[in-house]
């Protein structure tokens, strides 16, 4: 792994941060771009990807032009999936990409990305603290405690850990679904 050229590397490693980071002169399209313009893409091939990403993230065309100030968080976020996607990397690093985002937008954009990831064949590792995001776009799950690996593997595997931290954490989505079933509850009395 050392004799490997580290942009060499770094070129086959997609990123999306949770501060997207899209750059706040350029527009969509350049965002997109800005990775295979580095790479000295020509124009015309840099342009079919940007349109070719944008129909995979769900953006229409007529976002080519806009600025990121003129996109919702979902928008900004899909954007910085298909910048990230655009030079074809092989592995993806998320770190929390889907955090500042609403319920709605974050299941949509997260099941989205998941059929992304599945489709292009990725390999994804995302950080995450919501224990059902992990539980529901993982196939592999890691979970850290004073930067140690405490327990990792599927879902199912991870569900049933027994070391005490994760017992804890996987309780949590059942606790809140215990509170949201009391309150609908009582709203029907």
């Amino acid at each position: 792994m050392q004799s490997l050229d580290p942009i060499a590397l770094r070129r086959r490693i997609g990123y999306v941060f949770q501060e997207v980071g899209l750059f706040p002169h350029m527009t969509v399209a350049e965002n997109i771009a800005i990775t295979p313009r580095l790479l000295a893409w020509d124009q015309a091939r840099m342009a079919e990807r940007v349109d070719e990403l944008l129909e995979l993230v769900r953006l229409a065309s007529i976002y080519r032009n806009r600025m990121p100030h003129q996109l919702s968080g979902g928008e900004r976020q899909r954007v910085g999936i298909a910048r990230a996607l655009a030079a074809r990397p092989e592995i993806m690093l998320m770190d929390e990409p889907l955090a500042a985002l609403d319920p709605l937008t974050r299941d949509a954009l997260g099941q989205d990305y998941r059929r992304m990831h599945d489709a292009l064949g990725l390999t994804t590792v995302m950080i995450t603290h919501d224990v059902l995001e992990a539980l529901g776009l993982a196939d592999r799950i890691a979970v850290l405690r004073a930067g140690s690996v405490v327990c990792d593997g599927a879902p199912s595997a991870v569900m049933a850990c027994e070391h005490a931290y994760v017992r804890e954490l996987m309780q949590t989505p059942r606790k809140i679904a215990e509170r949201v079933a009391a309150l609908l509850a009582a709203r029907e009395i």
